[in-house]
């Protein structure tokens, strides 16, 4: 019920901006999907031989089918097109807190626009998100790889950008000197170029104040000017929201791993379960469908890591007890009855409310202790003395009270009692 919950919220959440549904075969071509995330992902895809001998792989995320899927459709599609697609990917990592083998993504992307409005808007559709799901304490962290990409140039470190990349991911886990040993060791980057990288990477301060400093870092690269550009425009934005204070931070640190990320770049991170890792994230991605195309079809989006984000909800009590999508259950007292039971049923559903008819006449005691462990909130007693006297028994399992009322009132007591849980479907 809780990831059911998360799902209902992503997908009303997504459609409100306009996304729509598509779906991808968990099965792709394995050249599809190798290369497009960097060596590290590369070793977590799960690839095999089918009957037929192809040479296929589990997907390992949704942007890259995603990719696939633009680049045959679009012209159908046009452009710019607006998807979201929820389901699961598989990667061959080892499972840890926050961490499984195959997981569900909650992915939306805008496909074929370079304006930065769209990548704006993805940083407001990830706030939404996660003030929808209930998190009070949270900061999306934004980066732009042009501010990198731009620094790289500057110092002529274009050929290890890869290497850099990875080991800036590394940054938070590890630290300084040992990324800065890393950066030379495996990647032949010269110390003074490593250093450089390093210091811009920990920036700290308000976002003002470090765009301020990076403007004169990258004065002559017109690759991390427009870099600066964009973020500036996406926190004057930003400033206008009312946002708390600490809601958006530029943190120039972060770089995501996978390759494809060409422009800005997000992390999600629960204020009071850091730990746990980024609970959203995504980026700009202007080249990953001329892998397949050669129209050029930009995209930017982010995705809802759902089973880390109820694992996080999960240790911090903020997962429902309830096992049932119904908030009413009508007990059974008397066989001679059932058409009454079924009769009420059906009248809370058309008036928008779940409801549970218990499927025999036993012990009222026994149907109680069947709603306590299934989380109803109401429960619906009649029996020959209510039948004769046009009345049902309502009681509210979590305040113990219990009122009589007309059965042609019930219908309206309980759409009051339920608002806004029965105007909401759950």
């Amino acid at each position: 019920m809780a990831r059911e919950r998360l799902i209902d919220i992503a997908r009303t959440v997504y459609r409100s901006y306009g996304f729509a549904p598509i779906d991808t075969p968990a099965l792709e071509y394995a050249e599809v999907l190798l290369g497009k995330g960097g060596e590290e992902s590369d070793k977590q895809v799960f690839r095999f031989t089918d009957q037929g001998e192809r040479d296929v792989a589990l997907r390992f995320d949704l942007t890259v089918p995603l990719a696939r899927f633009a680049a045959q459709y679009i012209q159908e599609l046009g452009t710019p097109f607006r998807r979201y697609h929820i389901g699961p990917v598989w990667r061959g990592e080892r499972p840890a807190r926050g961490r499984f083998r195959e997981f569900l993504q909650c992915d939306f992307d805008t496909i074929g626009t370079l304006s930065n409005t769209a990548d704006i808007e993805t940083l407001f559709v990830i706030n939404d998100l996660l003030e929808k799901i209930g998190i009070e304490r949270f900061t999306i962290r934004v980066n732009n790889r042009r501010v990198l990409n731009g620094l790289l140039e500057k110092c002529g470190l274009q050929e290890h950008a890869v290497t850099i990349l990875r080991s800036l991911d590394k940054l938070d886990k590890i630290g300084r000197d040992a990324v800065l040993q890393e950066m030379q060791e495996k990647g032949g980057i010269p110390a003074a170029g490593a250093s450089q990288v390093l210091d811009m990477a920990q920036l700290k301060g308000r976002p003002d104040e470090i765009l301020l400093a990076l403007d004169g870092m990258l004065q002559g690269s017109q690759t991390g000017q427009l870099g600066l550009e964009n973020l500036r425009e996406l926190f004057a934005c930003v400033g206008q929201c009312g946002w708390p204070a600490d809601r958006v931070l530029l943190d120039v640190s972060i770089a995501r791993g996978l390759d494809y990320y060409t422009g800005t770049i997000y992390e999600t991170i629960l204020g009071d379960l850091p730990g746990i890792g980024s609970v959203c994230s995504g980026g700009r991605y202007d080249n990953l469908a001329e892998l397949f195309t050669s129209q050029q079809l930009p995209g930017v989006g982010a995705s809802l890591g759902l089973d880390r984000m109820l694992a996080a909800l999960e240790e911090l009590g903020g997962t429902a007890k309830a096992t049932t999508p119904a908030p009413v259950l009508v007990t059974m007292l008397d066989a001679a009855g059932i058409p009454a039971y079924l009769q009420m049923g059906r009248n809370l559903r058309r008036a928008g409310i779940g409801t549970e008819v218990y499927p025999e006449a036993k012990n009222i005691g026994r149907q109680m202790k069947y709603a306590d462990k299934r989380g109803f909130r109401f429960c619906l007693i009649a029996g020959a003395d209510e039948f004769a006297a046009g009345t049902w028994q309502i009681r509210d399992l979590q305040q113990g009270a219990q009122v009589s009322v007309a059965a042609a009132e019930v219908p309206g007591y309980l759409v009051q009692a339920l608002t806004p849980a029965a105007t909401s479907g759950t």
